[in-house]
């Protein structure tokens, strides 16, 4: 993992502080993430099931548990 997950993105959605399930914001804000740029998804858990969408969708990912409760995917539209 890159020690510059997070310093590199070029917008950042932290889905703790959103009530409901995250799936929809997060489909939101990668729709609207230009080529080239990068998504850092902040999460309370390790989003695996989201991993097969990405691929499925042509993005590639990054994932870092940065402490309890504190995960960090970033995400590239290649």
């Amino acid at each position: 993992m890159s020690a510059d997950l997070d310093t590199d993105a070029d917008e950042v959605l932290d889905v703790r502080k959103i009530d409901g399930q995250p799936f929809d914001p997060i489909m939101t804000a990668l729709g609207e993430l230009p080529e080239g740029e990068t998504l850092l998804l902040v999460n309370s858990f390790e989003p695996e099931p989201l991993y097969e969408v990405l691929t499925e969708r042509g993005f590639e990912y990054e994932t870092e548990q940065r402490g309890p409760g504190q995960w960090h995917v970033r995400i590239e539209h290649a």
